[in-house]
């Protein structure tokens, strides 16, 4: 696995297209040469290339009325459906393959199955023609049902995608109190689609392209041409023409390779399940990138901030939006520095709690062996696990035994003297805080730097914390996500942008997009202000 960087050597470009896509090149499928016109040889290909397979289905059917005249219909058992087969491609060939009992006045071999195969086209809907053996292997194994005609150097590739798929479900990961419910699936031609029907402009443009040598996974980039800027999209483009490795099994292997700059626990490049998250995105005039096989959708450039919002806060009103977000930033900062902030306190600042929860908090700690870090880190780790156990276990019993865990656990230590109370309140307090954010990716960020700080505050106290959260800003400065700095707006500071950072203001103040996202048609509404009707003054 490897990604080719883009020179004379590098892998054949891979062109977009938004009609008709490109027959790739797969090591399995050998050279693109043209389809032989002697049928007996095509087949015995087909079988070699693909070591007689049991779910490749190859029917050959001779033609009636037609001396010499045959035809082979294949498709994968599992992946094409066979109703659909019989429905258009069985029904049309019935009907069609009886051709002329005039012998004399019958034409020329091929001449009679070009003209079979034009009747044939007439009764089926999705087809498309192929003329060599790449286009033909890439078709019968992504679902289609191949047509080849004795005597004829090309054949048909008929749409019977027969797979099955979990459709249009609820969302599990990104669940809103108000909004829509319905999510992506694995299906990249229904995922399309829920955007379309939210977007429903001739601007929304799609293109598509296959990477993976092997499994030559369809990717798809869609944007809005005309908002979007040109040059983030063909930075796009370019950067997954370079992405040269065996297979692509979920957009994680996409976001891996495209990515701006790999040392860094904050993920530069946003994804979703949510097709409204989407259509908001690229109506700020963003790409989202989309691919065959999951139901997470890539969004680029990714922001900061994108990581911190939730689309409910455009489904409600702009004062209880703000409130949430407000509430969902001191979370931040709770799950980031909790912790580290009491292991500092109570290790080097003890003169700036009460007396009386200084008396409080020495008395649980006169049995504890541990110093407030190492206990941090015990529980710390401890929680970790268990949140991690609770994931991997059947739903049925993860939540039971990450709950009842934690609580055994908690108990259990505070009574044996290895943990203080107070530092099973700050660990839980700072766990249930890192689940407010919405991006299970972002929570994850801060959960890994609440260590460092941690070890900072136990070595130096509230200097190192400073000297921690100054590094960690200076990290975030020096981001960009295709060349968007990652802290826009606050860094470089854009007061347009700020109207939708940390609060939310009512949708008609909002009526630009981001400029540096979005340096074309920056206007989206009109910037005045709705007018009250004299009927409701009065």
């Amino acid at each position: 696995m490897r990604y080719r960087r883009r020179n004379g050597h590098s892998a054949a470009k891979k062109q977009f297209s938004a009609k008709e896509q490109p027959s790739p090149t797969s090591p399995v499928s050998g050279s693109s040469d043209t389809l032989n016109p002697d049928l007996k040889s095509s087949l015995q290909r087909i079988k070699q290339t693909l070591g007689n397979s049991t779910d490749i289905i190859i029917r050959e059917i001779p033609v009636s009325g037609s001396e010499g005249l045959s035809l082979a219909i294949i498709y994968t058992e599992g992946l094409a459906d066979q109703k659909e087969i019989n429905s258009s491609i069985m029904e049309p060939v019935s009907a069609m393959s009886g051709g002329s009992g005039d012998k004399e006045a019958q034409p020329s071999l091929p001449s009679d199955a070009q003209h079979l195969l034009d009747n044939i086209t007439l009764g089926i809907k999705d087809f498309r023609k192929i003329k060599d053996y790449t286009a033909l292997f890439h078709s019968l194994l992504s679902g289609d049902t191949i047509l080849l005609i004795e005597g004829l150097d090309q054949g048909i590739a008929v749409a019977t995608p027969g797979w099955k798929d979990r459709g249009v479900m609820e969302t599990s990961a990104e669940n809103v109190v108000r909004g829509p419910r319905e999510a992506f699936s694995e299906s990249i031609r229904t995922n399309t689609a829920l955007v379309r029907r939210k977007i429903k402009d001739p601007a929304l443009w799609l293109e598509t392209m296959q990477i993976g040598r092997l499994t030559q996974t369809n990717v798809s980039i869609m944007y809005i041409h005309g908002i979007a800027n040109e040059k983030i999209v063909q930075e796009v483009r370019d950067r997954l023409e370079r992405i040269d490795m065996d297979g692509i099994l979920e957009s994680g292997y996409i976001e891996e390779a495209i990515q701006d700059k790999t040392l860094t626990p904050f993920p530069t490049v946003y994804n979703t399940e949510r097709p409204d998250v989407i259509a908001a995105e690229l109506l700020e005039g963003k790409v989202a990138i989309l691919v065959d096989g999951t139901p997470f959708v890539l969004v680029v450039p990714a922001l900061f901030i994108s990581f911190l919002h939730a689309s409910e806060d455009y489904y409600q009103r702009a004062d209880i939006s703000s409130f949430l977000r407000l509430l969902r930033y001191v979370s931040i900062f709770i799950s980031l520095l909790g912790p580290s902030l009491y292991i500092a306190i109570s290790t080097f600042h003890q003169e700036m709690l009460p007396t009386q929860l200084l008396i409080g908090l020495a008395a649980q700690r006169e049995q504890i062996p541990f110093p407030a870090f190492v206990e941090a880190v015990l529980m710390e780790l401890t929680f970790e696990i268990l949140r991690e156990a609770g994931v991997r276990l059947p739903k049925n019993v993860g939540s039971a035994i990450s709950i009842v865990g934690t609580l055994v656990i908690g108990q259990a230590a505070v009574e044996a003297g290895i943990i203080s109370a107070a530092m099973v309140i700050v660990v839980a307090i700072t766990a249930i805080s890192s689940f407010v954010l919405p991006a299970f990716n972002m929570s994850i960020a801060f959960r890994m730097m609440r260590f460092p700080l941690m070890a900072l505050a136990g070595s130096f106290g509230l200097f190192g914390i400073f000297v921690g959260m100054i590094a960690l800003i200076l990290h975030l400065c020096s981001l960009r996500s295709f060349g968007v700095p990652y802290l826009t707006p606050f860094a470089p500071l854009i007061p347009e942008g700020n109207k939708d950072s940390i609060f939310r203001l009512p949708h008609w103040l909002m009526h630009s997009r981001p400029r540096l996202v979005s340096k074309n048609n920056v206007e989206r509404m009109n910037s005045n202000p709705p007018k009250k009707s004299r009927e409701s003054q009065e």
